[in-house]
């Protein structure tokens, strides 16, 4: 846990001023407690950071990184956004809408990286809300290199007369982690401003883009909090190795030193079967949240970063007198496309 004391004061280390960046988010989001879900586990003290109000297209992590990412795309003159994402991707939903905010097109590529879904999948949920905000789309089948085809797919526009800028999935490259650089500053200005400090921070982690820039931005503030990534896809020491490079390039762009592999941490014990496949701890997270907070899961990421924070509580892995952190990165816009499953386990 930090020294308030100590700690660096966190604008004059990270001047994140120094970055194209344009306004879409909602900032600080609040923190708040979490009393009947700390009361039904016997502790520690739960908290919840609500990146899920963030308020661009229903809110969610990506608005922090498409700050940063559209405001770099604006002093490139770009006409068009260009990602990619899985079919129910928040990320995707996310650009358009910002898209949108700023005048430009979006075209996205999405990936049918979720096995034996019916049709109603491709429709419903984030995809509903894409052709809503008026991207352009095209699946593909799993398994490809989704970013090269993006940029394939950028290049071909650039040469048809646009001016595309391209991000990569979830926004996670340099750029898009000063999101959560930002997002690490307003946690510690929060400890400063209320004397409320914590000893561990929770997250679902995927494309990496936001646990390597809390990382990076605790790192460059000289602020300990540990951030436990709960991976939603790939085995630990890949997610392990995929964040740790970010992290680096995240804090070469600001201009600090590099940390070790052993300050990344990662459980990939709550993946289940698959990427957007909820296991039954993910269909008990998004249950246990509704019931006793009031607060909406996502299936692919949130649920999953909580089922990992229940997991650990009951195997005792904090301390009662713990104070816990959890990141809830919204995307409850994607339930709707797990309606059967969701159905079956609250009847």
């Amino acid at each position: 846990m930090a020294d308030l004391d100590t700690m660096p004061l966190a604008s004059a280390t990270l001047d994140l001023g120094r970055f194209p960046r344009t306004q879409l988010c909602h900032r600080p989001t609040p923190i708040e407690s979490m009393p009947r879900l700390t009361e039904l586990l016997g502790g520690p003290q739960l908290f919840v950071k609500r990146d899920d109000c963030t308020g661009l297209a229903m809110g969610g992590n990506k608005t922090r990184k498409l700050e940063f990412l559209v405001g770099e795309a604006m002093k490139e003159k770009a006409d068009m956004l260009v990602t990619q994402g899985a079919v129910q991707s928040n990320h995707v939903r996310q650009t358009a809408a910002a898209a949108c905010k700023v005048g430009m097109k979006c075209h996205v590529l999405l990936e049918r990286r979720v096995p034996d879904r019916d049709a109603s999948y491709e429709e419903t949920g984030n995809v509903l809300l894409d052709r809503l905000f008026g991207a352009t789309y095209e699946f593909r089948p799993s398994g490809l290199d989704m970013n090269a085809e993006a940029q394939a797919v950028s290049d071909t526009l650039a040469e048809q007369g646009h001016r595309p800028y391209f991000i990569p999935g979830g926004g996670s490259n340099p750029t898009g982690a000063l999101g959560y650089v930002g997002c690490a500053e307003e946690i510690a200005e929060h400890s400063r401003e209320t004397g409320q400090t914590f000893d561990s921070l929770v997250m679902g982690t995927g494309s990496t883009g936001t646990q390597a820039g809390l990382v990076a931005g605790f790192h460059a503030m000289g602020y300990a909090l540990p951030v436990m990534g709960v991976s939603v896809r790939q085995p630990r020491e890949r997610q392990m190795n995929a964040v740790h490079a970010l992290t680096q390039k995240t804090l070469e762009k600001l201009g600090v030193d590099g940390i070790p592999l052993s300050k990344i941490l990662v459980d990939d014990g709550y993946v289940g079967e698959g990427y957007g496949i909820p296991a039954e701890s993910t269909l008990e997270a998004i249950r246990l949240l509704a019931r006793h907070e009031g607060l909406l899961l996502d299936p692919v990421y949130s649920a999953k970063g909580m089922a990992g924070l229940i997991g650990m509580v009951r195997a005792g892995f904090f301390k009662p007198t713990d104070k816990v952190l959890f990141l809830h990165t919204g995307g409850a816009s994607a339930l709707f496309a797990y309606e059967d499953q969701l159905i079956a386990s609250i009847t």
